[in-house]
């Protein structure tokens, strides 16, 4: 099949796909009003938010099996988020870090860019804080003999106490593979395709433990929620020295911080950087 009739008829070519981003897709966020920005960015902060309860969900009560198949029960679960975010037009801050494209390109300028990702930033961490909101007066935290509400705690006290660099690393191949499922999603022309082009990265990503900022602040939120429901915590066998690293702080400078940093760094190096070097670059020397 050659590249024009993949072009046309099943799905954008790289290069297309490349041109398309720096173009037309990431200059449109750009130009989006506050309104509707912010009100994307807290339903994509809530779609996530639903991919990380749901892939706990599936975790619980999985002692019996080993911690490799366990997480990757999670991960394909988790994927769900992503793909609610891309087929809904959600604004996601970690999606939206390819926006480097155009700047790249001259399309926007670098007001507009950190406008858009302090605005989808805060929208994303208000829908987060609403669904973990609601998951926990919902008391769905108490299943399985309070095994949900446990493996939500310890969740969010492991990613709590990470060193920096560790969960700046983590970051960094988190948004590589997450900006990847983008792209590619971005090159079918059909929702089924978008969907398998999302869940293989994310899947990934997942199982393998890397860091999502957007993610974590829904398993974050939610661990000092339940670290103050007191069956939970006895269950959860954590000591309070031990909950005393699990802080607004600690979650905030040990996890957030470092995990958003590495995220941004992910996306422009081995994403933006990389696709602009091999299909855009070769652009400007033909002028």
């Amino acid at each position: 099949m050659t590249e024009q009739n993949l072009d046309t008829k099943d799905c954008i070519t790289p290069n297309g796909v490349a041109h398309e981003l720096a173009d037309s897709v990431m200059p449109m966020k750009a130009s989006y009003r506050k309104s509707k920005l912010f009100v994307l960015a807290i339903a994509a902060g809530a779609f996530i938010a639903f991919g990380a309860q749901v892939s706990l969900n599936v975790m619980t009560g999985t002692e019996a099996i080993s911690w490799g198949i366990a997480k990757l029960v999670g991960a394909m679960t988790f994927a769900t988020g992503l793909m609610m975010v891309v087929l809904t037009g959600a604004e996601l801050f970690t999606g939206n870090v390819m926006m480097t494209f155009a700047i790249i390109e001259k399309r926007i300028s670098v007001w507009r860019l950190l406008r858009n990702w302090s605005i989808v930033y805060v929208g994303n961490f208000v829908g987060s804080i609403i669904l973990a909101t609601l998951i926990y007066f919902s008391g769905c935290s108490h299943n399985s003999h309070e095994a949900l509400g446990v493996l939500g705690l310890t969740t969010a006290y492991t990613k709590a106490t990470l060193p920096f660099v560790e969960a700046f690393t983590r970051g960094i191949l988190c948004n590589w593979l997450v900006c990847l499922a983008i792209w590619m999603a971005s090159s079918s022309r059909h929702v089924i395709g978008k969907i398998f082009a999302i869940f293989f990265p994310i899947m990934t990503f997942v199982a393998s433990g890397y860091e999502h900022s957007i993610a974590n602040m829904y398993f974050l939120t939610n661990g000092l929620f339940l670290k103050h429901t007191p069956a939970i915590v006895a269950a959860s066998g954590l000591t309070p020295e031990q909950l005393s690293g699990l802080t607004v702080k600690t979650c905030l400078l040990n996890n957030l911080l470092p995990v958003t940093l590495g995220n941004i760094v992910g996306a422009i190096v081995f994403v933006v950087l990389l696709f602009w070097t091999a299909y855009l670059r070769d652009d400007h020397k033909e002028l």
